[in-house]
């Protein structure tokens, strides 16, 4: 199985995926552009299977009716997505294995928070998770809003479903808010180290958005919602040195609303 990340450089910076099966077939992920998905399909001699919506914003399954049209293909999404992702066809539920092909699932993650119809999905290869797709849940050094979700079960899923991952499973977030975001971590941060190294990499002048990839090993080190015990972050933020990480994660979430 191969993951395509494509930038698609629209007004949200959103990221859209394509999984290749061996069998020939695809799946998309949040399909942002139905002709530029097919292009990419038939540059590669896929058929697509099916498409999987990590939730039911605009942004992500504006491409579903129009591949559904071409393509007679699949939906699959959360439950709480009924009525809301345009063909949905098949419910996914948490620690539901998802068969790719010989050696590769997909193991769903039921992630509310930024919604209430949120899933991630963990890759597995030979049973062992490699990567992660978060839809909006988590970002390349932050976490998704909660406008229409909440934030006490975003810390909940960040806390519970993301920290405890591997290091060295790789990131493929639904948008690129990268360098906004490790801007945002120097301001409550300003002796991150790691922080200061990535934002001088994606400033550069040839950085494209999807070249420069995280692993949750480069999250924990300049991503603040996966740093809620650092007492630099605590002072920044006017807290008290015993502040417990849910406070700490909601006063971040509250700074980064208006960032």
């Amino acid at each position: 199985m191969k993951i395509h990340q494509f930038y698609t450089d629209n007004e949200l910076r959103n990221f859209t995926y394509i999984l290749e099966l061996s069998s020939g077939e695809a799946i998309a992920i949040d399909p942002w552009d139905a002709d530029f998905i097919n292009s990419q399909l038939a540059k590669r001699s896929l058929k697509l299977k099916s498409i999987i919506n990590t939730h039911e914003h605009w942004d992500h399954i504006q491409g579903n009716q129009a591949l559904i049209d071409s393509h007679q293909c699949e939906v699959w999404a959360h439950q709480n997505g009924e009525g809301k992702v345009p063909g949905l066809s098949r419910s996914l539920t948490a620690n539901e294995k998802i068969d790719l092909d010989e050696q590769s699932e997909l193991l769903v993650m039921d992630t509310p928070g930024h919604t209430f119809a949120h899933l991630c999905f963990l890759v597995l290869e030979q049973g062992k998770p490699v990567a992660v797709f978060t839809g909006d849940t988590l970002f390349n050094a932050g976490v998704g809003h909660c406008r229409g979700g909440n934030e006490d079960i975003l810390y909940q899923t960040i806390s519970k479903q993301f920290q405890p991952l591997a290091d060295h499973i790789e990131v493929y977030p639904g948008h690129d808010y990268l360098e906004n975001n490790l801007k945002f971590t120097l301001n409550f941060e300003p002796d991150n180290e790691q922080a200061k190294a990535w934002l001088l990499k994606v400033s550069a002048s040839d950085y494209e958005p999807g070249l420069v990839r995280t692993t949750i090993g480069d999250e924990k080190q300049f991503n603040t919602f996966l740093r809620l015990e650092c007492s630099q972050i605590k002072r920044s933020l006017k807290l008290a040195s015993d502040a417990d990480d849910k406070r700490v994660f909601l006063a971040l979430r509250a700074e980064r609303d208006g960032w």
